[in-house]
Parts: C-alpha cells; sequence; structure tokens
C-alpha cells in the first residue's frame, strides 16, 4: 500500500522516472547499509549518508515498492494537497477526495462530503477507506485462479497488517457482517 503522510514532492506522478531514479538510490543506499559497507566508511561520511537515508525515507517511504501508477489517488484535502490533485487530473488518474464546504467537488471523481478539517472525522473515513482496500484485496487475492480460502485468509493477514493502524475497526476472517451503518459507541 503506497502513501504519502509528508509533504507531496511536485513531480512525484508527472516526473514518475526521476522519482523512481530516487527510490532507487534509496534502496541502493539502504542495501549498502544493510550489507555493512558503510562501517568501512569514515565516521563522518556514514553520518552524512545515514542522514541521506533518514531523509529519503521521510520523503519517499511511504511509496518505495510502487512500480507504476496509482489506479486511484485518495487526498484527505484537496485544497492542501492541490498539487497531488493537479498531477492526477493531469494523467487522467481518478481522485477520491474528502470535499469540505471550501472546496470545489467539481474535479474531484469521488468526493466525500465531511469536515476536512476535524482529526476525529478524517481518520474515520480514512479507517472506512482502509477498511475497503483490506476487504478488496483479499476478495482480489481469493479471486486469483481459485485460490484456496487458506490463501484469501493470508491475503487478508497481510492486508491487516499493512494497513492495521490505519484501520478503524478491521474485520476479523470468519466474523459475520454487522451493519454497515452502525457505529459503535466508545
Amino acid at each position: 500500500m503506497n502513501y504519502v503522510n509528508q509533504r507531496w514532492l511536485g513531480g512525484m506522478l508527472t516526473n514518475f522516472a526521476v522519482i523512481q531514479a530516487r527510490i532507487d538510490y534509496l534502496v541502493r543506499l539502504e542495501n549498502k547499509k544493510d550489507k555493512g559497507e558503510l562501517d568501512r566508511l569514515p565516521k563522518k561520511e556514514r553520518v552524512k549518508i545515514e542522514k541521506e537515508i533518514s531523509h529519503l525515507n521521510t520523503q519517499m517511504g511511504g511509496f518505495k515498492e510502487m512500480t507504476t501508477l496509482p489506479g486511484a489517488i485518495f487526498i484527505a484535502d484537496p485544497i492542501k494537497d492541490k498539487i497531488a490533485f493537479a498531477e492526477a487530473k493531469k494523467l487522467a488518474i481518478p481522485v477520491i477526495a474528502i470535499s469540505d464546504t471550501n472546496c470545489n467537488p467539481d474535479g474531484i471523481d469521488y468526493p466525500i462530503p465531511a469536515n476536512d478539517d476535524a482529526v476525529k472525522a478524517i481518520k474515520l473515513i480514512c479507517s472506512k477507506i482502509a477498511d475497503a482496500i483490506i476487504k478488496g484485496k483479499t476478495e482480489a487475492f481469493s479471486a486469483e485462479a481459485g485460490v484456496a480460502k487458506s490463501a484469501a485468509k493470508e491475503g487478508h493477514e497481510e492486508a491487516v497488517e499493512i494497513l492495521g493502524s490505519y484501520t478503524f475497526e478491521p474485520e476479523k476472517p470468519g466474523k459475520s457482517e454487522e451493519s454497515e451503518g452502525e457505529i459503535a459507541s466508545p
């Protein structure tokens, strides 16, 4: 699951080849660190490279495994993330976004009318979207080539592991579905 939770880097979608080259550079540096090749360098150079790895992970760590452009983009605040919104529109990538009263929903492919300033509202919406992604990945995984139920369960567990902390209430395998409109009170 790819994500950006820091500032959107300009050209992340429209200049994907350059971004991919930076990701490859980050992976090479991490491999050198894992193999212990940085231990042979002087302390000053090693610290500089470790800071660079940390900086690149902050900027691009959420989409290190992204090899192609995404099929859709979810934006919590299209006003704040106007660069991401513009790039997605330029490349005809569908946009799912929270549309507050201060935002024009015309350019958004799938607007979600909600308050994008309230942290609890954003957390709820993001968790429901994460739950839907988990469910969709599980169904897609189990539908591929008639995979057995054990493989579907494994795919579900992997998706829960990836999105676990972002989900509102991840479904347990084998649990019967409750009413989707109900939200448990704290």
